[in-house]
């Protein structure tokens, strides 16, 4: 105890003639944790505590200090001091409102890490009791709901939005946060709406109210009804939409200007003219320096808004005029009551309050555009755990949106063609392609371009099958699209043959490797089946006659592959084995191409015996 009282909140050390002077507020605390109710010797106690400015510092590491047995004995004076905090929230004067819900979240976060199964203690029951708990929570949702919803300065918004977000995420897993039990009986959902259709409040706290959405709708959602999933599936209001969308795409803009700034960087620096010398023999190790932080709250909000809300698909294709080259003049936001609470989003992930500045595409770019070259930059190290899981999530909304008829359509229209500068991967055997070359044409031949990319350079030892996977569960979905609808896309075909063509050749010369982590033979018929389309439907969707040949052509050239491949899962197929039923299905899979090699081979036959 003595240890924490070292330097916080002391005005004057102790000497030998003089007691150690302290804020009184810090008096004020010392009385809350010493197991007496403190109205007893002042009984305008309360009113005084909440008129003195919160030093969250010490109060978070008192509570710190105390182990689970005396945190229980001090119950009743944290319960009085929560619901003091939740009575001083209606106060007339803001500054009891400000250190109520500064002292509400200190108070929140210093409890939960004492809540460990070794404690003995009930979060619930700590902070507020059970025999009050509903009400109190009650109390404080409807407390925040009008202060959001109410006409308030923006910094107070702000702090509600931060104890709501401290609140949900002061658990590991947001499954376990019980207190998130009674957020879902008193719903704060339009408020938060409210804030995302009006463009000043947009602005200001956009972010925090798209990442506290998108947490709330993962509570318990596969376990329960959760109320926000309900509510967000049915919005059709196109402000609100329209807001979240924009928000969305703010920061994903900001994370890939951030990247392009260090990438200019890298490239114009020292240790980029060192390794051109010695002739790039260290470009990957400057890639790997290329690093921004990703934002796997923003990339979460995106999925649920496009898993759950049809209306939202909509937005993907819709230009934000508010993020336009002028900027709208508002208020500046105090920071000083935010920034003790420690939930703001990283720097690279925060919203400026006036406009971003846009790139060269600016008057024709949209969220679906944004995405992409994020997760072009996202995907092209996966080498990291943390950068796997942003690049799984990236490939699970392209999926989504490749899955939704709309979608498709705005994909395909040729009404609607994009410069789209994805982001490519250093590689020794090619040069970087210079903006200007990048024609426009419809988006999904930027969705098709960022399949093959990832294709081409995620062939590795350390192999992401399931990263692989979703890749061409996406490609397919987007040549049924195009069977179906019969759309004939002028796409460089050949750039996918050859990638796939590429992938069946390195699972079958790392086939050992691989087969002691992954089922290959799943990947491999997929691949074979998108060969299977080409060939059987490729009249309803291949542009021309010669893109045919073309393909037939590919096919004939790389037959050494098809037969090793085939080779291969024949002997696998035959023998008794854990790969007997998958390798026979590839097995089975591989007639139409076998058929085609040996009609070309007999013809090749006739052909020279003629001569």
């Amino acid at each position: 105890m003595a240890q924490i009282e070292k330097k916080v909140g002391l005005l004057r050390k102790s000497s030998a003639s003089k007691k150690p002077l302290k804020e009184k507020v810090v008096l004020m605390y010392d009385e809350i944790f010493t197991k007496e109710d403190p109205t007893k010797s002042n009984p305008r106690f309360w009113d005084e505590l909440f008129l003195m400015k919160v030093n969250i510092e010490y109060l978070e590491s008192k509570l710190e200090s105390l182990d689970g047995e005396e945190l229980m004995k001090l119950k009743d004076n944290i319960n009085s001091l929560f619901q003091h905090c939740i009575h001083a929230l209606r106060a007339e004067h803001q500054i009891r409102v400000v250190n109520s819900l500064q002292t509400l979240c200190a108070l929140i976060r210093g409890v939960h890490q004492k809540n460990k199964p070794t404690s003995g203690f009930d979060i619930i029951n700590m902070l507020m009791g059970f025999d009050k708990a509903e009400l109190r929570m009650k109390n404080l949702m409807e407390s925040l709901d009008l202060l959001l919803c109410g006409d308030g300065s923006e910094s107070l918004k702000s702090l509600c939005l931060k104890l709501l977000l401290c609140l949900v995420t002061v658990t590991d897993n947001i499954s376990q946060n019980t207190i998130l039990e009674y957020v879902m009986i008193n719903s704060i959902f339009e408020a938060i709406l409210q804030i995302l259709s009006n463009p000043l409040s947009r602005r200001q706290h956009g972010y925090d109210a798209v990442v506290l959405l998108a947490l709330l709708v993962n509570y318990r959602k596969y376990e329960s009804v959760n109320p926000y999933i309900v509510k967000l599936s049915i919005v059709d209001d196109e402000n609100t939409l329209n807001g979240m969308g924009l928000v969305i795409a703010r920061a994903l803009f900001e994370y890939n200007r951030q990247y392009t700034d260090k990438e200019e960087e890298n490239q114009t620096g020292f240790f980029s003219a060192l390794t051109n010398m010695v002739g790039s023999m260290f470009i990957a190790d400057a890639d790997e320096k290329i690093s921004v932080q990703t934002n796997e709250a923003i990339l979460l909000a995106l999925y649920e808004a496009v898993h759950l809300n049809r209306n939202f698909i909509t937005v993907l294709a819709q230009s934000h005029p508010e993020m336009g080259l002028v900027a709208v003049p508002i208020s500046p936001i105090p920071t000083t009551p935010t920034s003790p609470l420690g939930t703001t989003p990283p720097s690279s992930d925060v919203i400026s309050p006036t406009e971003l500045p846009m790139d060269a595409d600016v008057q024709t770019s949209n969220l679906l555009i944004t995405f992409l070259k994020y997760s072009s930059i996202v995907m092209q190290d996966t080498k990291d755990e943390h950068r796997l899981n942003s690049g799984k999530l990236c490939l699970i909304i392209l999926t989504c949106i490749a899955e939704d008829q709309y979608a498709n359509a705005f994909l395909h229209d040729d009404n609607m063609n994009f410069r789209v500068n994805l982001h490519r991967m250093p590689m020794r055997h090619r040069k970087k392609a210079a903006d200007k070359n990048i024609p426009c044409r419809p988006l999904v031949c930027a969705v098709l371009d960022l399949m093959v990319e990832f294709i081409v350079t995620h062939m590795m030892k350390d192999f992401p099958m399931d990263l692989y996977t979703r890749c061409i569960q996406i490609v397919h979905k987007v040549l049924c699209y195009q069977k179906k609808c019969r759309v004939r896309l002028h796409y460089t075909w050949r750039e996918l043959w050859l990638a796939l063509i590429n992938l069946l050749k390195f699972l079958m010369s790392n086939e050992t490797v691989l087969l002691a982590k992954h089922n290959i033979f799943t990947l491999t018929l997929m691949v074979v089946n998108l060969f299977n389309m080409f060939i059987t439907y490729g009249d309803t969707f291949l542009p021309t006659p010669s893109s045919y040949d073309e393909l037939y052509y590919e096919i004939i050239r790389m037959h050494q592959i098809f037969d090793n491949l085939y080779s291969m899962v024949l002997r696998l197929s035959t023998n008794a084995g854990q790969w007997k039923e998958p390798a026979s299905k590839v097995t089975h899979s591989l007639v139409n191409i076998r058929s085609l090699l040996r009609s070309q081979l007999e013809y090749a036959v006739q052909f020279f015996r003629r001569i």
